[in-house]
C-alpha cells in the first residue's frame, strides 16, 4: 500500500493519489449490520508475524500535514543509512534485514518495459521533468534519483549524485530476487498495464508474487493470469462486504480466494471474529492478511517497537512497516 497509500488509483504527483478509506469503511460498515455471533473455535497461533517491507529499505519522513501534492523526499528524517526507495540494494537490505515480503512500485514506460519508481512524475525525487510514461528505460535509468532528499529545508542533499543508475526495471528486480515473495503495485488505473504487466509476469514462478493496484489494470491482469495473487478496491469490496453479512455461517465470498487482503488495524473492530476466526476463514480461501498500521493513511505502518504491542496476540500473517530495519528483527 499499500492499502494506505493510493493503493488502488492512479498516483498524484510525488505519488500518492486518492485514498480507499472511505470505500472501506461503507462495505465494513454496511458488514458489521448483519455480524452475528463468534463462529467457530478460533485457530491455533502460528510462529510468527511476517513482515512486508514497504519500498524496501528506505528514507522515512515525516506523515505530519502530508496531501497528495506533498514531495516527500524534501521532508526526510535525517538518513541512518544510505538506502533509497524501490531500488535493487534496498530490498536486498530489506531481506536481509529480516523481511519476508517486499513491496514496490511499478510504471509502464514508452518503450514498454516497467520502471520501478514510485512517484507518478519525476519532478520530486529526480533531476528530470515529466511522468515515467514520457521516457524509455534507458532514459530513466540516467537520471538521478537521490536528487530531491533533503532533510534540512534544502541546506544539503545527501544522495545528490549518488542515485545515477539506480532505477531499475521490473527485469532487474525480479532477476535479482528470483525466489523471494514480492509485492507489486500498479500506480496507474490503466488496463491495458495490467494486460502488458500480465504478459511479462506469464513466465514467472507466480506463487511468489503479489499483484496491487486500480480496478481496471487488476481485472486485466486477473483475466489472463487467474493464478497470480491479487488486490483492488473492488476485489476488496466484493470480498468482505459479504463476509462481514454471512461469513459467520461459514460461507467464504469467492472474490476472497487467492488474494492479499490489506486490513488497517483501525477497521478490525468491524470484521466479525478478528483476528482467529477471521484469519481461519481466510487461509481456508489461501487468502493472505496484511495488518496496515492506523487507519489506513498514507504510509502508516508499524514502525516503532512500541507499535508491536498493538498486534493481536497470535497474529502470524504480514505487517506492514516502513522500518524493516527496526521491526524485522523484533519479531524473529
Amino acid at each position: 500500500m499499500f492499502v494506505s497509500e493510493s493503493m488502488f488509483t492512479r498516483s498524484r504527483p510525488h505519488g500518492r493519489g486518492t485514498r480507499w478509506q472511505a470505500a472501506m469503511a461503507v462495505a465494513l460498515l454496511a458488514g458489521s449490520l448483519g455480524a452475528v455471533g463468534a463462529g467457530p473455535a478460533a485457530a491455533e497461533p502460528g510462529d510468527r508475524p511476517q513482515v512486508l517491507a514497504h519500498r524496501g529499505l528506505a528514507q522515512t519522513f515525516s506523515l505530519d500535514g502530508v496531501d497528495a501534492d506533498t514531495c516527500t523526499a524534501e521532508r526526510i528524517d535525517p538518513p541512518t543509512h544510505q538506502f533509497l526507495e524501490n531500488t535493487v540494494d534496498g530490498m536486498r537490505a530489506a531481506f536481509e534485514a529480516g523481511a519476508d515480503q517486499v513491496e514496490f512500485d511499478v510504471h509502464w514506460t514508452a518503450d514498454g518495459q516497467f520502471a520501478v519508481f514510485h512517484d507518478w512524475t519525476l519532478d520530486c525525487r529526480t533531476n528530470g521533468t515529466g511522468t515515467t510514461r514520457d521516457h524509455t528505460m534507458d532514459e530513466l535509468r540516467g537520471l538521478d534519483i537521490g536528487y530531491g532528499y533533503t532533510a534540512d529545508g534544502g541546506k544539503t542533499h545527501p544522495f545528490r549524485g549518488k542515485g545515477v543508475g539506480l532505477m531499475p526495471s521490473l527485469d532487474e528486480v525480479l532477476a535479482a530476487f528470483p525466489t523471494e515473495s514480492l509485492l507489486i503495485h500498479i500506480k496507474s488505473s490503466d488496463a491495458d498495464e495490467g494486460a502488458a504487466l500480465a504478459d511479462r509476469l506469464a513466465e514467472e514462478d507466480r506463487e511468489r508474487l503479489t499483484v496491487y493496484g486500480g480496478d481496471e489494470p487488476i481485472a486485466a491482469l486477473r483475466e489472463r493470469l487467474p493464478d497470480l495473487r491479487v488486490m483492488s478496491k473492488q476485489i476488496m469490496l466484493e470480498c468482505l462486504a459479504p463476509y462481514e453479512v454471512a461469513g459467520w455461517t461459514g460461507a467464504i465470498p469467492d472474490a476472497c480466494r487467492n488474494t492479499q487482503l490489506h486490513i488497517p488495524e483501525g477497521y478490525t473492530r468491524l470484521l466479525a471474529g478478528w483476528p482467529d476466526r477471521f484469519a481461519e476463514d481466510m487461509a481456508g480461501v489461501d487468502a493472505r492478511i496484511v495488518l496496515v498500521a492506523g487507519s489506513g493513511g498514507f504510509s502508516e505502518g508499524f514502525d516503532t517497537p512500541e507499535s508491536l504491542d498493538r498486534l493481536p496476540a497470535g497474529f502470524t500473517g504480514l505487517v506492514w512497516t516502513n522500518r524493516v530495519d527496526v521491526i524485522a528483527p523484533l519479531l524473529d
